[in-house]
């Protein structure tokens, strides 16, 4: 029971929570990516690039709603884009060199970050 659990409960859980913040916008990669690396033990890098192909997939459903809503500011997005996308080229180059616990840690201090942030607002 309990490998049944492991291996077709614990995926459906987790894909209806990415799906859940997916929608809202807030980042259910960060779910995606925690249950990979501690669950599955699949590598930092690995899990990185698992989770960038899942928001391919799920982004364009969330964006539909958000657009519909009227909740995409246009010239923060192509701000962004264009200072984001080639130090996102870079950076993706440079993960790839960074070992594996460095990644975590990374990842780690920037979640504690996003977490208290969150927690402290009014």
């Amino acid at each position: 029971m309990e490998m049944i659990f492991i291996l077709y409960i614990t995926p459906i859980i987790v894909g209806i929570l990415t799906g859940i913040l997916s929608g809202f916008g807030i980042g259910g990669g960060t779910i995606l990516i925690l249950y990979l690396t501690i669950i599955l033990n699949v590598p930092q890098q690995i899990a990185s690039g698992t989770n960038l192909l899942y928001f391919i997939v799920c982004a364009p459903a969330a964006l539909i709603s958000h657009i519909k809503n009227k909740l995409v500011d246009k010239k923060a997005f192509i701000l962004c884009t264009i200072s984001g996308v080639p130090i996102c080229i870079l950076a993706s180059f440079i993960a790839d060199k960074i070992p594996i616990d460095i990644l975590k840690r990374i990842f780690g201090v920037f979640l504690l970050y996003v977490g208290f942030k969150e927690l402290l607002q009014k």
